[in-house]
């Protein structure tokens, strides 16, 4: 995850960043972690990596026996449906990517259900759409069917409803509804898992990119020049994790911004991460 600015960003320390980040990440009772599709496809993109969704799996199940609760919001339907339909790329009409989406949200699921069985917890699919979270009845019913479940001690695997989806489903938003069900759920903390570790002071592959330890809340970051991205198997980049830490920390929650390889690991305060403070952090 790349940005590009004229401005040097006001940054803690990396150990102070560190230091933040394990506090924030040990007192987490109740964590949302989204991971995008292209963090679940393997190499050529198409088709779920079981090792990418075992991983996430252990790092939940982790989390549980600290006495966590845990939600999952996961892209990926679209990308799972695309070889079963004989498609090398994501589609670029709708109505396909919709009927990808219904072949693949069964498989995504199934994935998830038998990773985490494997430690004995049980999953379940709750599909949601914009309007799910923003409507006041909607939401009332989301909000009592989750709550629900993590007392049950399921773990929910939150999709958007991609099959029924019209705007959501072509610009990559389950960022925008993971930060949303973080408010709904009075979550305590947001894990964006990407392909990349940080946020960087520009794109990470080009020569003096380093990476950001810590945005602190309202921290102007108007002069990035952030950019989301397209592949042939999944929508979002760095635009929409953006947009979707300043809405989560907007609501008090704070934000962590990691890649899979650093999922298990990231209360150890030592791997690479953005961590992006919440407002009213005391308070909370």
């Amino acid at each position: 995850m790349g940005v590009q600015g004229g401005r040097s960003h006001r940054s803690r320390s990396r150990n102070g960043g560190a230091e933040m980040n394990r506090d924030a990440v040990i007192k987490a009772k109740r964590i949302v972690i989204k991971i995008g599709s292209s963090t679940l496809t393997g190499a050529d993109g198409a088709g779920l990596d079981s090792a990418a969704v075992s991983k996430l799996a252990a790092a939940v199940a982790e989390l549980k026996d600290q006495g966590r609760e845990v939600v999952v919001v996961s892209s990926g339907a679209i990308a799972a449906g695309l070889a079963p339909l004989g498609l090398g790329k994501r589609p670029a009409d709708l109505a396909t990517q919709q009927a990808a989406a219904s072949v693949g949200q069964g498989l995504l699921i199934h994935s998830y259900t038998e990773a985490l069985r494997k430690h004995k917890i049980i999953a379940s699919q709750v599909l949601l759409t914009i309007e799910d979270i923003v409507r006041r009845s909607h939401y009332q019913n989301a909000q009592r069917t989750l709550f629900k479940l993590l007392a049950l001690g399921v773990v929910p695997i939150i999709n958007e409803n991609d099959s029924v989806g019209t705007q959501e489903i072509r610009f990559g938003d389950n960022d925008r509804i993971a930060a949303l069900v973080s408010h709904l759920i009075g979550a305590d903390l947001l894990v964006l898992v990407s392909d990349v570790d940080a946020l960087y002071t520009k794109p990470p592959t080009e020569p003096g990119a380093a990476p950001i330890p810590v945005v602190a809340f309202g921290q102007d970051l108007s002069d990035l020049q952030v950019s989301g991205t397209s592949t042939g198997y999944g929508t979002g980049g760095a635009l929409t994790k953006l947009a979707a830490a300043q809405l989560a920390t907007a609501g008090g929650v704070g934000v962590l911004l990691t890649s899979t390889s650093n999922i298990d690991s990231i209360d150890s305060g030592d791997c690479r991460n953005t961590w992006f403070e919440p407002a009213d952090r005391i308070a909370r």
